[in-house]
């Protein structure tokens, strides 16, 4: 029979083992995560330090721009209590390093793109500078990203390791406070020039992919990168655009009968 203090020892080397992973993020080499974290740089066609995981495209789909619904309770959510930036450039960082989509800007950037048009009405900006009118390219789709949040049960993860050797101090702070117990990305895509939805994707990050999973590779986006609720968050996002991708490669458009918003097949009567 093991004796009491050889079972706690063991318990306690599995629990500082359990941490070494958590901390230096080996536990990616058991197959616990398979969701990219975004990161590194993209230009053009050509991308630096994106995750081996995130789906890629040969060409692009279209271009795109990123839309966000500000007004959302999600949002003030996730810049108010969680105290995390915009989805829209780690929207943008995904879509362009997976080259299945040109990315246009119709952000805040619009009013200085239009100000440097109106530098050259105005005859301030220097001859050839070319801004002239019909250069700016149209967005085919727009792409809007919300989040769902499951906040019971966000503490679970310093008691699971804290049952393998007392361990919970040092998962509290590798964890930081997690304040949710997963979140729920929702992507969904719309053309621009009918209104209608193309394509949804829903993606997962729960506190498991942080605890467990590690985080892949280097760089990041700011709080993105270095928050745990940040880094679930993107995990989730970019789970979900992989989910769009991988969908839109079969994706057939819906036909209806008499042509699409002519009265549908459904009477209601006279």
């Amino acid at each position: 029979m093991i004796s009491r203090k050889k079972s706690a020892a063991r318990h306690s080397a599995a629990g500082l083992l359990l941490v070494a992973l958590l901390a230096s993020g080996h536990a990616l080499a058991l197959g616990w995560h398979h969701a990219p974290e975004p990161g590194g740089a993209a230009a053009g066609a050509s991308s630096q330090g994106a995750a081996s995981t995130l789906e890629h495209c040969d060409a692009p789909l279209g271009t795109l721009s990123v839309v966000e619904d500000q007004d959302g309770d999600w949002y003030r959510y996730l810049t108010g209590d969680l105290r995390l930036p915009s989805t829209i450039p780690l929207m943008r960082m995904l879509i362009q390093q997976s080259n299945c989509f040109v990315v246009v800007e119709r952000g805040r950037a619009m009013s200085n793109m239009f100000q440097e048009r109106a530098l050259e009405q105005s005859g301030e900006a220097r001859k050839g500078s070319r801004f002239g009118k019909g250069q700016m390219v149209a967005a085919d789709y727009s792409l809007n990203p919300s989040i769902n949040f499951s906040t019971s049960d966000a503490g679970g993860i310093a008691g699971l390791i804290g049952a393998f050797g007392g361990k919970a101090a040092i998962a509290g702070a590798l964890v930081g406070g997690l304040k949710f117990k997963k979140s729920e990305t929702i992507l969904t895509l719309v053309d621009n020039r009918s209104g209608v939805q193309v394509a949804m994707a829903q993606g997962q990050g729960r506190r498991t992919n942080f605890a467990l999973g590690g985080i892949a590779g280097g760089g990041g986006l700011g709080a993105w990168s270095d928050t745990p609720e940040g880094k679930v968050i993107s995990l989730a996002f970019a789970d979900a655009y992989n989910h769009l991708v991988r969908e839109l490669r079969s994706y057939r458009a819906q036909d209806v009968d008499g042509g699409l918003g002519r009265g549908g097949r459904l009477g209601i009567g006279k």
